[in-house]
C-alpha cells in the first residue's frame, strides 16, 4: 500500500514552506515517525516525520522548493523494506551536469593508482603540472580538478622559481572571488523584520554599566549547591531576566506595545531570548517569569536553547514575547545597540564582562563590568522611564538581594 506525505498545518498565519534539507532519498528504509525532510517557514524549520514504516519510492517535493500546507511531499510503499533501486517507480538517475568521468590519459598519475577526470587533465595540460605527482582523492584515487587546484596552491606557492606576478595570476584563476547562495526563507523574514522594526519605532538607546561583583561572587558561592538541588547550572541570565521583570514592573511602558491607535500594556512578563543558531537568529520565549523561580528560568533556557540549536522550536515557542534580551557578550561585544523585536518597545543588550579600573570612595579599584543598553520605542517610552528602567536592573545586579527579596 502506497502511503503519502502531505506538508502539516505550518502554524497560524504560515501557509507555505520551503523544502529545505531531505534526510531520505528515493529507495531507504523508513519507520514510523522518523524524520525524512526539513521544512523551512517564515519563523521556523519543522521536520516531517514519516507516517508509516516501509520504503520511499517517489520525492515529489525537491530541495528548494516552495510548498504550501497539503502539499504532497513523497510517497511511502508499506510493503518495501531496504533500498527500492530497481523498482519501476524510482526515477532515473541522473547525472548532474558537473559530473565527470575518469578519462584516460597518456601519462598515468602514478601516486594514485586511479584514472584522472577530464577537467583535472585540462587544468594540468594548462598549467603544465605532472599528474604522477598528484595524490587522488575522489573514488579509486581519480584525481579530479580540486586536487590539480590543491597541488597548484601549495606546489605553486612554495616553488621558489615561480614569479610573485605568475602566483598572484594562478591563486587568482583558481580561487572564486564570489559565491552567490539564495537567502533561507527564516534569513529572508528575519532581514525583513529587522528593517520593518526600524522603519516603524522611533528607535533609541540608552547606556548604563554595572558592576558584576556581587552577582559573581553569588554565583560562585552557590553554583555547586544550586546544581546538586536543581539540576541545573546557575548562569547569569537568570539574574538579568529577574532583574529585568523588577525593572518591568516599575516601568510598565518598557513592557506594553502600540496596537492601532492604543497602547496595551501588559500585566505579564514573557520574555525572550535571542538565540543563535546556524539558520539564523531565533527568540524563544519564557513564559510569565514573574512566576518562575531562578532554577525554573535557568532549565527553561537551556531547554529552548537547546531546541533551538537542534531547529525543533515550534511556533508557539517563540510567539507571544513582551520584551526581549539579547546577549552579545557571549560573542564578544563590548557595546551594541539591539534593534527591538517588533511589537515589542523594548530589548535589553548584554554585553562582555571586562576587568576595568573603576574609582570607589576616591580610591581606583579593579571590577569586573559589563556594558548595558537599552533600546526602545520613543513612541510608548520617553526618555525618563528609559535610563529609570536601566538604573533599576543595575541596582538589581549590583544587589541581587534585591532579587530575593522583591525589591
Amino acid at each position: 500500500m502506497t502511503i503519502e506525505i502531505h506538508v502539516p498545518v505550518l502554524g497560524e498565519s504560515v501557509t507555505e514552506a520551503t523544502v529545505g534539507k531531505w534526510f531520505k532519498s528515493v529507495g531507504d528504509a523508513v519507520s514510523v515517525d522518523e524524520p525524512i525532510c526539513e521544512l523551512e517557514t517564515d519563523k521556523v524549520a519543522l521536520e516531517v516525520n514519516a507516517t508509516a514504516s516501509g520504503a520511499i519510492t517517489e520525492i515529489i517535493a525537491q530541495e528548494g522548493d516552495t510548498v504550501g500546507v497539503g502539499a504532497l511531499l513523497a510517497k511511502i510503499d508499506e510493503t518495501a523494506h531496504g533500498k527500492m533501486a530497481a523498482k519501476a517507480t524510482t526515477p532515473k538517475a541522473t547525472t548532474p551536469k558537473s559530473a565527470e568521468t575518469p578519462v584516460k590519459q597518456d601519462k598515468p598519475a602514478a601516486a594514485t593508482g586511479g584514472g584522472v577526470r577530464a577537467s583535472a587533465a585540462k587544468v594540468a595540460a594548462e598549467k603544465a603540472v605532472d599528474l604522477s605527482k598528484i595524490i587522488g582523492t575522489g573514488p579509486d584515487g581519480v584525481v579530479t580538478k580540486a586536487d590539480v587546484l590543491n597541488f597548484l596552491d601549495q606546489g605553486s606557492l612554495g616553488d621558489a622559481s615561480s614569479s610573485p606576478s605568475a602566483v598572484f595570476e594562478s591563486v587568482t584563476e583558481t580561487v572564486p572571488q564570489e559565491e552567490v547562495v539564495p537567502m533561507t526563507r527564516l534569513r529572508r523574514t528575519i532581514a525583513k523584520r529587522l528593517k520593518d522594526a526600524q522603519n516603524t519605532a522611533a528607535m533609541l538607546t540608552t547606556y548604563n554599566e554595572v558592576d558584576m561583583s556581587a552577582v559573581i561572587k553569588l554565583r560562585n558561592q552557590y553554583k555547586d549547591m544550586f546544581e546538586k538541588k536543581h539540576g541545573s547550572k546557575l548562569g547569569f541570565m537568570s539574574f538579568f531576566v529577574k532583574a529585568c521583570v523588577q525593572a518591568l514592573k516599575e516601568i510598565p511602558e518598557v513592557n506594553a506595545e502600540i496596537r492601532d491607535d492604543a497602547i496595551v500594556y501588559k500585566n505579564y512578563y514573557h520574555v525572550g531570548v535571542a538565540a543563535s543558531t546556524p539558520s539564523g537568529l531565533v527568540v524563544p520565549v519564557v513564559r510569565n517569569c514573574q512566576n518562575l523561580s531562578f532554577s525554573e528560568v535557568e532549565k527553561e533556557i537551556v531547554r529552548l536553547g537547546g531546541r533551538a540549536r537542534d531547529g525543533k522550536l515550534s511556533m508557539d515557542e517563540m510567539q507571544g514575547g513582551t520584551f526581549t534580551i539579547s546577549n552579545g557578550g557571549i560573542f564578544g561585544s563590548l557595546l551594541s545597540s539591539p534593534i527591538l523585536n517588533a511589537p515589542q518597545s523594548g530589548i535589553l543588550g548584554m554585553h562582555a564582562i571586562k576587568d576595568r579600573v573603576m574609582v570607589e570612595k576616591g580610591q581606583m579599584v579593579i571590577r569586573p563590568m559589563m556594558y548595558l543598553s537599552l533600546s526602545y520605542d520613543h513612541r510608548v517610552v520617553d526618555g525618563k522611564g528609559a535610563v529609570t528602567f536601566l538604573v533599576r536592573v543595575k541596582e538589581c545586579l549590583e544587589d541581587p538581594q534585591r532579587l530575593v527579596l522583591d525589591l
